[in-house]
């Protein structure tokens, strides 16, 4: 259950990249990032909206990012590393951490949109040293069963498709 006050500050933190694949492999769809962020805030002060994105020079990509941007949100980004031997690496782990400990000094709850278990010792930091509330959005079924059980609160995307899901036109035309 969340906990909100109008006076809370609040800083939502997005990995997309794991999003947009949980998102793909558990519900062929993508996400709809405006119903997160209003989900995220609430009746609440929004202090900072940032997501992580990593570009892979699709042509889709920059009206992504514009929508984005549009829809309220910080986008930081950075070059898809490519390895000689193929091998692909491209989270942000390190720098949503790095942003959200700067950043907590100003916010009374820290929203991690991730289901990524890397970062409980970053809930855990938040919680215990800075003070904050952290909330978790996710999928349930791609989330860290360890991150749901130490955030304060887990809102768990796949309980309202409809409301945080977008089917894309192919998706809907193979139903037909």
């Amino acid at each position: 259950m969340q906990v909100q006050h109008p006076d809370q500050r609040v800083g939502v933190f997005v990995d997309i990249g794991n999003m947009y694949h949980s998102a793909k492999n558990l519900f062929s769809a993508k996400i709809n990032f405006g119903k997160i962020l209003e989900t995220a805030v609430g009746k609440r002060q929004l202090v900072r909206a940032i997501c992580y994105v990593v570009e892979s020079q699709t042509p889709e990509e920059k009206n992504f990012f514009e929508a984005l941007s549009n829809q309220g949100y910080e986008v930081k980004s950075k070059d898809l590393q490519i390895f000689p031997g193929g091998a692909k690496k491209g989270d942000w782990d390190v720098g949503i951490a790095i942003d959200a400990i700067t950043i907590a000094n100003h916010l009374d709850v820290v929203v991690l949109v991730t289901g990524d278990g890397d970062f409980i010792p970053l809930v855990n930091f938040l919680k215990n040293n800075k003070g904050c509330r952290v909330e978790v959005i996710a999928f349930e079924q791609s989330t860290s069963a360890k991150l749901i059980e130490d955030a304060d609160s887990f809102v768990n995307i796949s309980d309202d498709p409809r409301k945080y899901l977008i089917k894309s036109a192919t998706m809907r035309s193979r139903k037909k």
